[in-house]
């Protein structure tokens, strides 16, 4: 089993940043063989949506557009930790935020929340304007 355990939510007023760390833990071998690790985000009475996902293999990154020119995705391997970094945040940005992490088959987008195996207990992001 993987365990996720995100951090960093809060509020803040529109314009500003704040950054989401995800925290992986389990074996160690299983960790190592996680394909894509990365965020969702959650509005009250929708689906998960995709936001940020990075390849761990690879370390390619891939963003929703929602999210390409603000947010950032990073990985520190060693600590197996994933981060987001998100500035210019708007009001519609607020929403939970979840780490989720290794799909369970390459067949199916990565972008799909039914995609994933494991998945933290979310993060609240606030944006006030």
């Amino acid at each position: 089993q993987v365990q996720l355990v995100e951090s960093g939510g809060g509020s803040v007023q529109a314009g500003g940043s704040l950054r989401l760390s995800c925290a992986a833990s389990g074996y160690s071998a299983y960790t190592n063989s996680i394909d894509y690790i990365g965020w969702f985000r959650q509005f009250p009475g929708k689906d998960r949506d995709g936001v940020a996902l990075i390849a761990s293999g690879s370390g390619a990154t891939y963003y929703a557009d929602s999210a390409k020119g603000r947010f950032t995705i990073s990985r520190d391997s060693a600590k197996n930790m994933v981060f987001l970094q998100m500035n210019s945040l708007k009001p519609e940005d607020t929403a939970m935020y979840y780490c989720a992490a290794d799909r369970k088959s390459p067949w199916v987008s990565i972008w799909s929340p039914d995609a994933y195996n494991f998945w933290g207990q979310g993060t609240q992001v606030t944006v006030s304007s």
